[in-house]
């Protein structure tokens, strides 16, 4: 076992569970944390920082803190913040490694870095010109998502060629042909010294590697390495990661191999799985205690992935008088026993059950969701804490057309991102501008006069629609105001929206979210609906072998583990182009015994739920 610094009474280990804490107190050497969705994971690894930071284990400066989106770096700096390690460093792999890059570029090769291109696809199609060849822009998709899966495998070309037999070409082209085009986009890149986004960790790594003053430098710039979502490194990421390392030991890694769900793009939680074989002497904590869902939601949880390879038995924490107060040999039986749809849901609060519902077509489905939600708004629940989730952004139109008959506002997750919004960049460029004159007002004040003049009303305007989503936008800056810390100035508010907009760390808007089940990852809400669960979308229809439906699978339970309070999950007998009955879900299969058809009564005001037995 890993070196453990304790502290008996530190306020900064007080609100952590006894798991948690052996994950703060394991300061110094290699620690595994194997955490389940929804156990603290966060909270654990923030406090652990902040810990070590207090206990003066940790420079702030020489801790870096590693994770995969942009939003949750944001999170993990403001908790961070909040607990006095302001100082500490989190970032996103790529983010890490372009700052190194833009650093040392000038001192080891001179001039500045090359500029980094955002979009392979424009580059593409010129390659594709080039070479005469007729490329429609989904091909061009796929081929650089080949590129990507490509360099985040540390492959050569030599290598690749190799695997393309067996990988395939995307759409019409052959090997030859995608080839040659990717030696085509690389010879364009190079032309106009431009890096793409994995070049970015394969040129950091590159010079760490050749340049011992860089490689020094970097690893006396940070001594302490914690990484996030660890399932989903990729080769690259690895390679990068054991460069910053030097051979030190000094490494916290977090994950859940029941969310590896980004294999498509290299990633592979064998590194996960495998860090007690590597660091034999490292200390291992596994997080099984879910503090988001109720007891009956977990037990589909964990009965999904019961048996697969690195998966955790989630408990659910659960209320005095509950199920899951009971010892824990009881939970774990009452929570996996009971079979998916085996009793009604009509009772509201903790410990309904989730359902399978079955509809005769997508339309049906859609609009029984729909109106499903307007209920439950009605009855007091807030729209965003709802989402509706799906496999493809396909899904979303006719979920969108159904929530706006009934008067529901949504928002397609992933869509346009909150700070992209025409609105909001015309509200923070006024904020900032106004928080330069004005002071001395309370902040509220201040806030709401520029957004007042920018069209906001306290309340909000009728139904749904552009005029709605564009008050619900600025309703959001507004709302912000309330987490505010006391004291907060305009300027402070404006500047901190400033920083929020740079990290697209976007502020809850007051609308149904809708969301792919990959988009929904890291996220949570109180009632959950995942349409589509159809042979053919879930597993995909391109889903070929074990591998690729256990990621299938995993991305259900990605899906289920979202659901703090309420589940459902359905399927359309009909749908789209499909002109025949279509099969249930396979992992449905699996989870339910009984089904309520749910085609006329959630259709039919008042009618009673038709129950048909399955088993």
């Amino acid at each position: 076992m890993g070196d453990v610094v304790t502290g008996a009474s530190d306020p900064l280990l007080a609100p952590l569970d006894d798991d948690q804490r052996v994950v703060a107190e394991a300061l110094i050497g290699p620690v595994c944390v194997l955490a389940g969705a929804g156990t603290g994971k966060t909270r654990a690894i923030t406090h652990r920082i902040a810990y070590g930071v207090a206990s003066g284990a940790y420079d702030p400066a020489r801790v870096m803190a590693l994770t995969f989106t942009s939003r949750a770096a944001a999170e993990l700096r403001a908790r961070l913040r909040a607990l006095g390690a302001g100082g500490v460093q989190a970032r996103t792999f790529h983010a890490a490694a372009l700052a190194q890059l833009n650093h040392f570029w000038p001192l080891v090769v001179g001039g500045s870095a090359p500029r980094v291109l955002e979009y392979k696809g424009r580059l593409l199609g010129e390659a594709a010109e080039r070479m005469r060849l007729r490329v429609d822009v989904p091909t061009l998709r796929d081929v650089a998502s080949e590129i990507e899966w490509r360099k985040v495998s540390v492959l050569g070309m030599d290598d690749y060629e190799r695997r393309v037999a067996s990988r395939g070409a995307p759409g019409d082209l052959t090997a030859e042909q995608l080839l040659a085009l990717i030696a085509g986009y690389e010879q364009l890149k190079d032309e106009r010294r431009m890096l793409d986004f994995e070049d970015v960790l394969l040129a950091t790594a590159g010079m760490i590697e050749a340049e011992p003053a860089v490689a020094m430098q970097v690893r006396e710039g940070y001594r302490h390495f914690v990484v996030d979502e660890y399932q989903d490194v990729s080769p690259a990421q690895q390679q990068l990661l054991d460069l910053w390392l030097g051979g030190r030991r000094d490494l916290c890694v977090v994950g859940d191999a029941s969310q590896t769900i980004y294999s498509f793009a290299g990633a592979t939680p064998e590194y996960l799985l495998g860090f007690e074989r590597r660091y034999e002497d490292a200390t291992l904590v596994r997080l099984e205690r879910n503090y988001r869902s109720t007891t009956e939601i977990i037990g589909v949880a964990n009965r999904l992935m019961r048996g697969r390879a690195g998966a955790l038995h989630l408990e659910a924490v659960a209320p005095a008088g509950s199920v899951a107060s009971a010892g824990h040999d009881e939970r774990r039986a009452a929570a996996d026993a009971a079979p998916l749809g085996g009793r009604p849901a009509a009772d509201a609060g903790p410990g309904v059950e989730p359902v399978v519902l079955e509809y005769p077509d997508e339309l049906a489905e859609a609009r029984a969701a729909a109106t499903r939600i307007r209920d439950r708004i009605d009855a007091g629940i807030r729209p965003e804490a709802i989402a509706v989730l799906m496999r493809v952004n396909s899904q979303s139109a006719i979920l969108e057309r159904a929530l706006d008959e009934v008067g529901v506002s949504s928002r397609v997750r992933g869509a346009a991102r909150f700070f992209d919004q025409p609105e909001v960049r015309e509200a923070v460029h006024a904020l900032r501008a106004a928080a330069l004159t004005i002071t001395g007002e309370p902040l509220f004040k201040s806030v709401s006069d520029v957004l007042r003049s920018l069209g906001w009303t306290v309340q909000p305007p009728e139904g749904p629609g552009a005029v709605r989503a564009r008050w619900e936008s600025l309703n959001a800056i507004a709302r912000l105001v309330d987490d505010a810390p006391d004291g907060t100035t305009f300027r402070a508010f404006a500047d901190d929206l400033r920083a929020r907009a740079e990290a697209q760390h976007e502020p809850t808007v007051s609308a149904v979210t809708l969301a792919t089940l990959h988009s929904a990852k890291g996220l949570e809400w109180d009632e959950v609906h995942i349409v589509g669960l159809v042979e053919g979308m879930l597993p995909i229809a391109y889903a070929k072998g074990f591998d690729a439906i256990d990621e299938e699978r995993r991305l259900l339970y990605v899906g289920i583990t979202r659901a703090r309070r309420r589940l459902s999950l359905s399927w359309a007998r009909a749908g789209g182009a499909h002109r025949g009955e279509r099969e249930p879900s396979r992992f449905l299969q699996e989870l339910r015994t009984r089904t309520r058809d749910a085609s006329r009564a959630d259709a039919t005001a008042g009618a009673r739920p038709v129950v048909r037995d399955r088993s």
